[in-house]
């Protein structure tokens, strides 16, 4: 606890008007939130590389959003980093029945996270919100492919769901060839079809979200994968044409594609997945 006060003492002095720091005191909440979601993502790059030094870095920049936003919500006479705790505290302690209080434990995790958020649901009607649907709290300041995961995680709770990966993967082919007609139809000088191109190809990102729910994949950690290894391989075959004497900008897409294959054939098999280290659930994540 000597630590953390210490960090609150940093913070406190970093915002002071006379004495602190123009940048830190020049923030506001809105400004130091883009930073407070890209510490979170590098928290989650430093997991799925596996590298616990950068993750141990990592959660304390993370730490310090937290610290940042409690320091000026305790200028501005709202709440402080003790209250803030507090909530947590309070919030886990309740949410958590069968732990803390008498409740029985249900039989698995599914389970336990369907009484989680019949929990949640209780508590916004204590507290009177009258939007009672089970899709509400979820915010609309995620990232749109994470709020996708929580709205079918929150339909499923009340059994809206496929029983499997097998009709959601047909369901993909059928998006995806709605996305074939529409493209066709765009190429046609159809003024309406690019509306629909758009629509189209958000029912195929929505349904390859729920492809990774059913497959218990996280999706970012899944996309950022795929990034990782695009990433490494087109780095090769600019190395491959430099090699060669050559810019790989003037090369034609069939001798592009050629360095592509032997970039990828270079790789060992263990590496050609990504990245190793382990995968983010997105099942685990709670609000």
């Amino acid at each position: 606890m000597a630590d953390i006060r210490e960090l609150i003492g940093i913070m406190a002095r970093l915002r002071d008007p006379e004495r602190g720091c123009p940048w830190d005191v020049k923030q506001d909440f809105a400004s130091v939130a883009p930073y407070t979601i890209e510490e979170a993502y590098e928290v989650a790059d430093a997991i799925q590389r596996g590298d616990m030094p950068e993750l141990r870095d990592e959660l304390g920049d993370l730490l310090l959003q937290v610290v940042f936003h409690s320091r000026m919500a305790e200028e501005a006479g709202h709440f402080a980093f003790d209250d803030v705790v507090a909530a947590i505290n309070d919030k886990l302690v309740r949410r958590h029945p069968h732990v803390f209080g008498d409740v029985a434990a249900q039989a698995d995790a599914e389970a336990q996270l369907a009484n989680w958020e019949q929990l949640k649901r209780a508590e916004r009607a204590e507290r009177g919100e009258q939007d009672m649907s089970v899709l509400a709290g979820i915010t609309r300041g995620l990232p749109e492919w994470q709020r996708a995961v929580k709205l079918q995680k929150r339909a499923a709770t009340v059994g809206f769901d496929w029983p499997g990966p097998a009709p959601v993967i047909a369901k993909l082919h059928e998006e995806i060839e709605e996305v074939r007609v529409e493209f066709d139809a765009v190429a046609a000088g159809d003024a309406d079809a690019r509306d629909r191109l758009e629509d189209e190809l958000g029912d195929v990102l929505f349904v390859v979200a729920n492809l990774t729910r059913h497959a218990k994949v996280d999706f970012g950690a899944a996309l950022r994968r795929a990034n990782a290894k695009f990433e490494r391989r087109f780095r090769r075959m600019e190395q491959l044409a430099a090699e060669e004497g050559v810019d790989l900008a003037q090369l034609d897409l069939d001798a592009q594609d050629a360095l592509w294959n032997r970039a990828k054939r270079e790789e060992k098999p263990a590496a050609v997945g990504g990245p190793s280290g382990p995968k983010l659930s997105g099942d685990s994540h709670r609000d």
